[in-house]
């Protein structure tokens, strides 16, 4: 049994062509966007209210030990007896927000032009369009038959 898309034959053509023009477009909008770093995180800022700065939550701090003080707990609770589940636990959450704060620092830098961002959009957009016309035409036109 061969595979094809809408399972009748006919839409392998429109498909791999909606394939190629998402894949190109979202190959070419990653290629423009840049990541970058910045003091605080999601979970550093939500902390850091209220400590002046008007920023709403949104001030960046430099303090990151609040964050760690559930994984120190945890791994206190797993040294002194490794059969507790709280201390498994607590670890486990530890490394969580740890990775969350890590993650959340990372800010994305788009540089392109609106122009481009447009043909982009179009790129992907229509692939994913003739992806879904080839699948979903042709299996219409299978069942009419």
């Amino acid at each position: 049994m061969k595979l094809e898309p809408g399972g009748q034959p006919g839409g392998e053509i429109k498909f791999l062509i909606g394939a190629v023009l998402a894949v190109v477009g979202v190959w070419l909008f990653f290629d423009s966007v840049r990541f970058t770093t910045g003091h605080g995180g999601l979970i550093s800022n939500s902390i850091g209210r209220g400590r002046g700065g008007g920023g709403g939550g949104l001030m960046e701090t430099t303090s990151m030990g609040i964050v760690l003080v559930p994984l120190f707990i945890g791994i206190i609770a797993l040294f002194f007896n490794a059969r507790q589940k709280w201390g498994w636990i607590l670890t486990g959450l530890g490394l969580v927000i740890l990775g969350v704060e890590v993650v959340s620092r990372f800010r994305p830098v788009i540089a392109i032009k609106g122009t481009h961002l447009f043909l982009l959009i179009i790129l992907i957009a229509g692939g994913i369009g003739l992806m879904l016309r080839g699948y979903v035409e042709d299996r219409k036109r299978g069942d009419k038959s």
